[in-house]
């Protein structure tokens, strides 16, 4: 029997959030193994706790949709190294949390004052631009809004990509991200012509810089209650759009509060002149279940 843990992520409320589900003990699982456990889980992701390559590291991990394997994704990173450094330290502290993700090497500040505790990655890669031909017509029918709906400011769609790769879509009000959904045929066309599977909504938001919504039919989430990996490479998508300058840039997102899960992620940018250099994605994490399951 494996140890398992499940968090909601992104929150310090449980059932809000991005629920998680952390597997200690998985090093002598196969690739099979695990994709049958994660479809078992059937959350947007589990993660999968190995001992580190490196003895200097505390832990290889690796994180899979109920479809496939991904190379990295922020809230498994933020849940399992909150339930990591909680499991060696007490009271208030600050520790550094070494993941090895598939996409690379994942240095997670953990900090813990009384009963809040956070976590703070750094993405493993500084996010980039894909080119695409997108038409506007196709995203709008794949979304089920009007052309004139999709962008606002200098806000434009683009694919942006940072170990994962997401097409983002910068939509005109609240009333608008809150209509929108997957329609096909369209959908399919537009991510088979994007090369993703996915596709993040945003637009400004009253208690928050951007209000947010992350749909992934085709990887097995309809719906994403908080992206941190989305959230990193959105990083790319504001520079493009001339919402960042150089320097370094602080934002809160909100996402999830369609689905009646909110979450609250923030942002940090760094940029150059020529761009982003470095992208730290912070949220916390609340314990929710434990237990033991079955090896496949």
């Amino acid at each position: 029997m494996l140890e398992f843990h499940t968090l909601d992520v992104f929150t310090d409320t449980a059932f809000s959030g991005n629920p998680l589900a952390v597997v200690l003990g998985a090093d002598t699982l196969t690739t099979q193994q695990m994709q049958t456990i994660a479809r078992e889980f059937n959350l947007s992701e589990t993660i999968f706790v190995q001992a580190p390559q490196n003895p200097a590291h505390t832990a290889r991990v690796r994180i899979f949709f109920p479809t496939a394997e991904i190379p990295f994704a922020g809230h498994p990173t933020v849940g399992c190294a909150i339930h990591l450094a909680s499991k060696t330290h007490s009271g208030d502290f600050e520790t550094l949390i070494t993941l090895e993700e598939e996409a690379g090497l994942v240095p997670v500040i953990v900090n813990r004052s009384g009963a809040q505790i956070t976590a703070e990655f750094t993405a493993p890669v500084v996010p980039f631009t894909v080119k695409t031909d997108l038409p506007r017509d196709l995203i709008a029918a794949s979304l089920g809004l009007a052309p004139d709906q999709i962008g606002f400011a200098a806000h434009t769609p683009a694919t942006h990509q940072g170990g994962p790769r997401f097409l983002y879509v910068p939509v005109d009000t609240l009333p608008t991200l809150a209509r929108a959904k997957p329609h096909e045929p369209h959908w399919s066309a537009l991510m088979a012509r994007a090369k993703v599977d996915s596709a993040y909504l945003y637009t400004p938001g009253p208690d928050c810089d951007y209000r947010a919504r992350l749909f992934s039919p085709t990887a097995g989430i309809p719906e994403d209650p908080a992206t941190g990996s989305a959230s990193a490479i959105l990083a790319a998508q504001l520079w493009a759009s001339k919402a960042i300058r150089p320097g370094t840039t602080r934002l809160t997102l909100r996402q999830g509060i369609e689905m009646g899960r909110p979450s609250l992620i923030g942002l940090s940018i760094d940029a150059s002149p020529q761009g982003p250099t470095a992208v730290r994605i912070e949220g916390s994490a609340v314990a929710v279940s434990s237990g033991h399951i079955r090896r496949p």
